[in-house]
């Protein structure tokens, strides 16, 4: 099988060659730590990885263009440093965030994922309703600047492809976050609904539109939102008040990527997703990560309570895989040879990968991962 077969085999319940391989990864605390481990300076990690266990990988393929297609807002706000502290910069990022964090970082770190940056909020940029009409000429959808200019190019070279072609995008509630900030969302939507529901139609029909384009050009294996709305043990908001503020956008959606080839349909959302995992089911979606298990999220008790009704990425417990030895291997043993047994469940990391996990441990736990994924013998 190649990639982009054996992913929708796993993904869709059939009977995949082996189960792709996805451990997690780390940011950059976790690079360091590791270099001082034993992981070679300079070394690219996964390369590393799979020569040190002995993973027997697919033959490399031809290399693809990504899509290159902008949903992020257009003009970008200035990043700039507006005060240094003594230990700490006040900074505004690129999404008009204004906000305070260790001098160890720059702005840089709010653009990209690239380590774990504890940030405190100062000043949202949509803090008033004129706010928020500023905000929407941020989003024009027929903005030229938002496809490249060899879109169709990329295009056609994705015909007849063998891995998996998928587009992400910012949901409704990962979006008006952005916006207005986590806690005075949770707010809005009881003190101000009809500014809620203004900005979800809003950037429903913004994101509807692009994704659009980009169907009139080429079809998609995977369509995937960013949806962080959960923290321990419960969500932000309610399942009832997602299935009538949030559940009309992800409904939209997932008619319009399954009409336009999307087979694997997924949310991501951090924290506890037990409770909400019934509303993106009624949504269409038909996989769910990453599953943390700090959070109370159990895949094995998931799987008996959704079936194949939803498909299952993550999983694996990072604390447990900083502890390694017996109590990493039993957590393994419980969780993944049951789950491969039903099929739809592709394990790794329940988020990044922290610095807490040593190199050894996490060449322990990859090992083992891919002897249990069908990659190497046991």
């Amino acid at each position: 099988m190649n990639r982009r077969e054996r992913y929708l085999e796993t993904m869709l319940f059939g009977a995949p060659d082996k189960i792709p391989f996805a451990p997690g990864g780390p940011r950059e605390s976790t690079l360091r730590a590791w270099r001082a481990q034993g992981l070679p300076e300079n070394a690219d990690w996964f390369a590393t990885l799979k020569q040190e266990i002995g993973f027997e990988d697919d033959p490399p393929g031809k290399p693809m263009p990504p899509l290159g297609v902008s949903f992020l807002m257009n003009p970008m706000f200035e990043e700039k440093v507006i005060e240094k502290r003594e230990h700490s910069l006040v900074v505004q990022d690129w999404k008009g965030n204004v906000c305070e964090i260790l001098d160890v970082y720059d702005v840089s770190y709010l653009r990209e994922a690239k380590d774990f940056v504890t940030r405190r909020w100062l000043k949202l940029p949509v803090e008033s309703r004129e706010d928020w009409e500023q905000m929407k000429a941020r989003y024009d959808p027929k903005d030229p600047a938002r496809f490249p200019e060899d879109f169709d190019a990329r295009c056609v070279a994705w015909r007849g492809r063998e891995d998996v072609l998928g587009v992400a995008v910012h949901g409704p509630y990962w979006q008006l976050r952005e916006w207005v900030g986590a806690e005075q969302l949770c707010l809005l939507f009881l003190t101000d609904p009809d500014l809620v529901r203004d900005m979800i139609c809003f950037w429903a029909d913004f994101a509807s539109t692009m994704l659009g384009e980009i169907l009139q050009h080429v079809d998609i294996d995977h369509f995937f939102i960013n949806e962080d709305m959960a923290f321990k043990e419960h969500s932000f908001i309610s399942p009832d008040m997602a299935r009538e503020f949030l559940a009309p956008c992800w409904r939209q959606w997932v008619e319009q990527a399954r009409a336009g080839g999307a087979r694997v349909l997924e949310v991501d959302s951090d924290g506890y997703a037990g409770g909400l995992i019934p509303v993106w089911i009624e949504a269409g979606f038909n996989c769910s990560s990453p599953n943390e298990v700090a959070a109370g999220c159990d895949v094995v008790e998931f799987r008996e309570r959704f079936g194949r009704k939803m498909a299952l990425r993550g999983g694996v417990d990072k604390r447990l895989m900083a502890k390694g030895g017996r109590a990493l291997r039993d957590e393994l043993e419980r969780i993944i040879p049951a789950m491969l047994k039903e099929g739809g469940f592709i394990p790794g990391c329940d988020h990044g990968v922290p610095p807490d996990v040593s190199w050894p441990h996490f060449v322990e736990y990859a090992r083992r991962l891919a002897e249990l994924t069908g990659w190497v013998k046991g």
